[in-house]
Order: C-alpha cells, then sequence, then structure tokens
C-alpha cells in the first residue's frame, strides 16, 4: 500500500492540477462549466490510456522501439521541466501558452502537450517498476481523477469569483504559477539527477 500511495502522489505531483489550471485559463475562461467538465474528461482518457501503456511496457518501449535508455529520457524530461519552471517563476503569467481552436478539438491539445509529459510519462514508468501491472493501472487512474476533480474545482471556485474578484484571480494565477513552479523546478533536478545516477552505474 506504501508503494501504491507513493506511486500516485509522484504522478500526481508531476500533473500538478495547480499548475495545469493556469496553463488552462484561457480555456477556464472561455468555457461554460459543462464544456469544461466533457473536454477535461476526454483529456483525462487519453492521458490514462497513455500512462497505463507505458506502465505496463516500461523499458520495453524504450529500449525495443525507441532503442534509447530510460535513463537518457528521463534527463531529457527533467531538462524540459526545469526550464518550465524557470519560465514560470521569472515571467508568471507572461510564460503561458494560450490554447486555442474549438472545444471538440481542445481534448487531445491538452492530453498531449499539458497532461502528458516527459515527467509524467517518466512518472508511469516507474509506477510500472513499482507495481503489478494492474496495481500499476490503478495508481495511474488515481492520480488522473484526482488531478481532474481538483481542476473542476478550481474551474467552479474561478466561475463563482470571477465577476467580482477578476483581480483576485489574475493575483492567483501569478502567484501560484511562481510557487508550482518551484515544485517542478525541484522535481525537474531529481529527475535529471536519477537519470546521471543510472547512467554512471553503467560504467
Amino acid at each position: 500500500m506504501t508503494d501504491f500511495l507513493k506511486s500516485t502522489a509522484l504522478l500526481l505531483v508531476l500533473l500538478n492540477p495547480f499548475l495545469v489550471i493556469v496553463y488552462l485559463v484561457d480555456i477556464v475562461d472561455k468555457l461554460e462549466m459543462k464544456q469544461f467538465t466533457q473536454v477535461m474528461i476526454r483529456a483525462a482518457l487519453i492521458s490514462s490510456a497513455v500512462f497505463c501503456c507505458f506502465a505496463i511496457l516500461g523499458d520495453a518501449v524504450f529500449s525495443s522501439f525507441v532503442q534509447a535508455e530510460f535513463a537518457s529520457f528521463q534527463i531529457f524530461g527533467g531538462i524540459i521541466f526545469l526550464l518550465i519552471g524557470l519560465q514560470f517563476v521569472f515571467k508568471g503569467p507572461a510564460a503561458i501558452e494560450m490554447l486555442n481552436g474549438k472545444s471538440e478539438h481542445l481534448a487531445g491539445a491538452i492530453a498531449m502537450p499539458v497532461l502528458i509529459g516527459p515527467g509524467t510519462i517518466s512518472a508511469s514508468v516507474i509506477i510500472g517498476k513499482r507495481l503489478d501491472p494492474l496495481i500499476a493501472c490503478a495508481s495511474v487512474l488515481v492520480a488522473v481523477i484526482i488531478a481532474i476533480v481538483l481542476m473542476l474545482g478550481l474551474k467552479a471556485l474561478h466561475d463563482v469569483v470571477r465577476q467580482r474578484r477578476a483581480s483576485l484571480i489574475e493575483r492567483y494565477i501569478e502567484i501560484a504559477g511562481r510557487i508550482t513552479a518551484l515544485f517542478v523546478g525541484t522535481v525537474s533536478v531529481e529527475m535529471i539527477m536519477q537519470g546521471v545516477r543510472t547512467w554512471a552505474g553503467k560504467f
């Protein structure tokens, strides 16, 4: 159970709903709650399927198909997340790239660049190593569900205070983006160090 909780927490931290909602602030403003919920559920299904595949197949994806070491992916993923974290620390909301397009096309756009990234894929592989396949998939699903529920809650809160507290929302976006970026940066450095240690162990 401890490994299950640790694995779920690892993926949840990397999904980071409080930071993702900052990424999606344009969509949060534009879509009604029903539309937003439908988009996020579709994005969650896409992401969960990808995470479960990596949790089950693990290193085989890299060694057989990509023909690269998983450690290389950890280092690359850590660097990408570190750059994102640095942008938010120094630029705040200016670092956000708005997602545009019709709502029926947003699910895939949210899933792939926002939820599915080097960090979350690496976490899925690690979860697959820690747990049996079915338990690993359950851990992935729990983490994704918690993340989506939190984002829907933040969307509901946003809609309540938007009319009277627009400045408060803007302030939250700035502060939350910078603070959570510190956590992203910390996890990124840990990913890089894990990859370096794995490579060093081969020599």
